[in-house]
């Protein structure tokens, strides 16, 4: 069996062609299905992102199991095979494991060490375990994923220093008022960054937020979209008396809080602190505009300074997780190399059980005479003796393992002691034999 992880991402292809190859969520289950009904196929997980769509697959071949999975793309989205392929990167073995530990501890998204696609790679795997497309091997490579991504978060600060400038300009407010739940913030402009720095404060407790643009209708859209106040830009000087953060990122020549609308806030304020934040550029805070105590403004330099520390804190904490990355795929083809041994352990004890219970019965047959605490006695030095007789054996099938010849060295193993072990392999196989005969027959009953 081999490992295949092919994706789309924001290296591979632009902002337009990864929102053509994205799976709705109402889509997701039936992609799934039908994957796991395609060829060569053995156990598959999607994930399907804004950023991302990934497709992890244990295939019977690497050549017919990679071109199965991008003709499923393909068909999926109306594209051509070679168009997948270009659009893509197929990793395979180590290369796949590694790829799955990078992308879902964050080191492989466009902000470095986001936490969200760790939840969203959780979510990828429950919705395959839900559906039946996961077995021994995913089932286990994506626990110990989502394992060392959490460990990897908690014990490193790769989350915890904002590397955007409206994520930053949040983070800044939070260290000028502490916790912001019962502040009031004001949002000017309607566009994107607006927007982030509007779910920024959301996220951050803030539900007091009123969003002003000059199109008043934009700002509508954009406060209705998110359950929060809007107003015109002419009421801006009555919000600054009032407000506790005001962020601002419009596409505005001139200046859209001056010295003079300031000078009239302040007047009317309590002695309680303004934070002013201008992310825009050109800039729409009017400079030398915190000429009172209780005002403090920034601009995007500021905040690019504050971004650019957080990135090398982060870079630095990326490396440390990317350094424990070898040793999760070598503990990971350890387990999958124990795979084919466990069976033939098995096989192995239970034949010798089998043979120390026959012997028992000959006991009792011989000897019907025994007491209870003679039979136990008896027993107990058996089991001992093949216990005894057992462990180096079992010793030595683990180390063959991790040899070059292990399929050929087990299978002399089970000659020597004319045991047969069931093959890992081969269940994986029948396994999905029985779930595609499964969904054959709902797919049946669905046209009747």
């Amino acid at each position: 069996m081999h490992f295949i992880a092919l994706s789309i991402n924001h290296r591979t292809a632009d902002v337009a062609l990864r929102e053509q190859v994205a799976f709705r969520n109402d889509a997701l289950r039936l992609a799934h299905e039908d994957l796991f009904e395609t060829k060569s196929i053995l156990e598959n997980v999607i994930l399907s992102t804004c950023n991302r769509t990934e497709v992890y697959a244990v295939v019977d071949q690497i050549h017919t199991g990679r071109y199965y999975i991008q003709r499923f793309l393909a068909r999926s989205f109306g594209f051509e095979v070679d168009d997948i392929k270009a659009m893509s990167e197929v990793k395979v073995g180590d290369e796949a494991v590694e790829h799955l530990l990078r992308v879902t501890s964050g080191l492989d998204s466009i902000v470095l060490g986001e936490t969200q696609i760790l939840g969203q790679m959780r979510d990828a795997f429950f919705l395959a375990q839900e559906t039946n497309t996961t077995g021994t091997i995913f089932n286990h490579l994506f626990k110990q994923a989502i394992t060392f991504a959490k460990k990897a978060h908690s014990e490193t600060d790769i989350a915890d220093n904002a590397v955007s400038v409206s994520y930053a300009a949040v983070e800044l407010a939070k260290k000028v008022f502490g916790k912001l739940k019962s502040k009031q913030a004001v949002i000017i402009g309607a566009g994107e960054m607006s927007e982030l720095s509007l779910l920024n404060l959301l996220g951050s407790g803030i539900s007091n937020i009123t969003v002003v643009n000059r199109t008043e209708e934009n700002a509508r859209l954009l406060a209705q979209k998110h359950n929060v106040k809007y107003d015109t830009l002419n009421s801006l000087p009555t919000l600054l008396a009032s407000a506790d953060i005001v962020i601002s990122s419009t596409s505005s020549p001139d200046f859209i809080i001056t010295k003079s609308m300031m000078e009239e806030a302040v007047a009317l304020r309590k002695a309680t602190s303004l934070l002013l934040i201008d992310i825009a550029v050109p800039r729409d805070i009017e400079p030398g505009i915190n000429f009172s105590d209780n005002v403090f403004s920034y601009d995007v330099d500021d905040l690019k300074g504050l971004v650019d520390a957080n990135l090398r804190e982060r870079q630095m904490a990326a490396e440390m997780i990317a350094d424990q990355i070898p040793n999760e795929i070598q503990n990971h083809n350890d387990w999958v190399n124990m795979l084919g041994v466990v069976p033939v352990i098995r096989a192995l004890r239970e034949k010798a059980m089998t043979i120390q219970a026959e012997t028992m019965e000959s006991i009792d047959r011989k000897l019907p005479n025994l007491s209870d605490r003679e039979r136990t006695v008896i027993s107990k030095h058996t089991k001992s003796i093949i216990n005894q007789m057992l462990k180096d054996p079992i010793k030595q099938a683990k180390e063959l393992s991790n040899d070059k010849k292990s399929n050929e060295k087990l299978e002399l193993f089970q000659n020597i002691f004319d045991i047969e072990a069931e093959n890992p392999y081969e269940q994986v196989k029948a396994r999905k034999a029985e779930r595609e005969k499964e969904l054959s027959v709902r797919h049946i009953l669905s046209f009747e």
